[in-house]
């Protein structure tokens, strides 16, 4: 449904920006776990005839009054992730609407309101139950603590509305229809922001203290584009506060040293390659990655081709490292940080786009862990994004990059990805959802694009793998999971799990648009 409105919005003239907002406002509707304006999103935009490549970082922001134990307990323990998420305690200033009419102001072609009428026609007459919403609010224990939200996804009798069920939310008709009249200020100022603090401040759990003034100085960010080679490709991203485009160079860049005849489709060696640069990408990451308006990171030389290629040097083809420890990039300033210990990292959508004149949306869009922090107020669910923050301020003594700290952006894994062929003509859209994953899941899909020659459809599907800087993860039930055995035998600590990206992919090619939808999800990919 959120796919459609996009394409409706393609089909009466409308720009790459008009459909992305369009499909951004159903989702909030009918993904509601994942993403909506009670959120944030980063975007990379291209626009050939004019301004180029640009990025615009909705990211959440933290409340004026955030402070860094905001996550330890009485006794400096941090909180476990559970805790720290549900309640007004997670929840950072939303970031989405803003970004959305900041995206239309620069690049939309259709008025403002034309927009909102797929998402609240569908609010007003509802839409069916999807079998993964149905499944995801079985599973759930915490949204029923909020009387709003329980009223909405459930039944009286406390079960999960079941597949089909047209369920309607007049509420965020409400919402929505007085954005679409009144625009961005009818969130961030008024009955609906009122309504948004007032949920955080009052709430039973674990009251935040996001205000009225944090909501009306949020701003977007325009960043430069994070862009680097790989072959006769240039890859382009999205920069700090996301770690998404410098891992993501990294692992290429890694694997790009390595041996292209061995790293097959279904081979051993490109799991083990790309498991191995994602340990070195995440041990970077976990040290370096912030908030540049608060943290001098070291983007230039973590994105150097040298320092990339001395990082390479430490993979053994035949062995792997086990744990990696994080580099010394060049062009480091300013004070040393810890690494950041690892805690989870959940949720969002993903959406590529390409229009009839050539123009490019990749964005990557959050509300954190599924269903946020489960709290829900004008028809949309409030994000639990501050727990993207490192809960232990400090480590060793040692400040933590990614600690909570007064009006900074959390570190994102996002990675939402624009490539370019050999004579920089746009080649490939892609991005995905899927938590800290996201950077594995994109640098494979990019691999199967650009490597091997899969088809986007048949690379979106390919079986996940790689590695955090932990165990190296392969997908359940696929053909990567068999073999884990000659993966235990180089030394990988090897970890079957289901791993369900979301991944979205647009590929140009000389007949045409190919695109594909992740099999994982519900998403499917259309266009004329």
């Amino acid at each position: 449904l959120a796919t459609e409105a996009g394409l409706a919005m393609l089909r009466a003239g409308g720009a790459a920006a008009d459909a992305v907002i369009a499909t951004q406002m159903v989702l909030t509707l009918v993904e509601p776990q994942s993403s909506g304006i009670g959120g944030g999103a980063f975007v990379v935009h291209f626009d050939p005839a004019a301004g180029g490549l640009t990025t615009y970082d909705g990211r959440e922001t933290a409340p004026a009054a955030a402070r860094p134990d905001r996550f330890l307990k009485p006794d400096g323990a941090p909180l476990s992730f559970r805790e720290a998420v549900v309640g007004g305690r997670s929840v950072g200033v939303p970031g989405t609407v803003k970004l959305m009419a900041h995206l239309h102001a620069k690049h939309g072609r259709l008025p403002w309101a034309k927009l909102f009428e797929p998402a609240i026609k569908l609010a007003e007459e509802g839409f069916p139950v999807s079998p993964r919403l149905h499944g995801l609010l079985a599973l759930e224990t915490a949204l029923k603590s909020d009387p709003t939200a329980a009223a909405y996804f459930y039944q009286p009798d406390g079960k999960p509305w079941p597949v089909g069920h047209i369920l309607k939310n007049p509420e965020l008709a409400k919402t929505l229809r007085a954005v679409a009249e009144q625009g961005e200020k009818a969130f961030y100022q008024g009955a609906v922001a009122a309504a948004l603090v007032d949920k955080v401040m009052k709430d039973p759990v674990a009251p935040g203290d996001l205000t009225l003034a944090d909501l009306a100085a949020y701003k977007v960010e325009e960043r430069p584009a994070l862009c680097a080679p790989y072959r006769v490709y240039t890859i382009c991203g999205m920069g700090p506060p996301s770690s998404g485009a410098v891992a993501v160079r990294q692992i290429l860049g890694v694997l790009e040293t390595a041996d292209p005849v061995g790293l097959k489709l279904d081979s051993v060696a490109a799991v083990h390659w790309l498991s191995e640069a994602g340990r070195l990408a995440f041990a970077d990451r976990g040290r370096y990655l912030a908030d540049p308006a608060f943290v001098n990171v070291p983007v230039k030389g973590l994105m150097d081709g040298g320092y990339v290629k001395s990082r390479a040097s430490l993979v053994d083809p035949a062995k792997s490292m086990g744990a990696a420890k994080p580099g010394e990039p060049p062009w480091r300033e300013g004070r040393a940080y810890a690494p950041q210990p690892a805690q989870p990292e959940f949720g969002t959508s993903h959406v590529s786009v390409v229009d009839g004149d050539g123009r490019a949306i990749s964005m990557t869009t959050t509300i954190e862990d599924a269903f946020g922090a489960r709290r829900m107020v004008g028809g949309f669910l409030l994000n639990n994004e501050l727990t993207d923050f490192s809960f232990k301020p400090e480590d060793g003594g040692q400040p933590v990059a990614n600690r909570v700290e007064a009006g900074k952006r959390p570190r994102s894994s996002m990675a939402p990805t624009i490539v370019f062929d050999k004579d920089g003509k746009l080649y490939a859209v892609v991005g995905s959802p899927g938590g800290s994953a996201i950077i594995n899941y994109v640098a494979k899909t990019l691999t199967a694009l650009l490597d091997w020659g899969l088809d986007p459809q048949a690379a979106v599907a390919y079986p996940n793998f790689g590695s955090r800087n932990g165990p190296t993860e392969l997908e359940a039930g696929t053909s990567v999971a068999a073999l884990a055995p000659a993966l235990e035998a180089m030394g990988h600590t090897v970890k079957v799990l289901d791993l369900t990206s979301g991944t979205q992919a647009i590929v140009v090619k000389p007949d045409g648009l190919w695109g594909g939808a992740d099999p994982r999800r519900e998403g499917v990919a259309l266009g004329d």
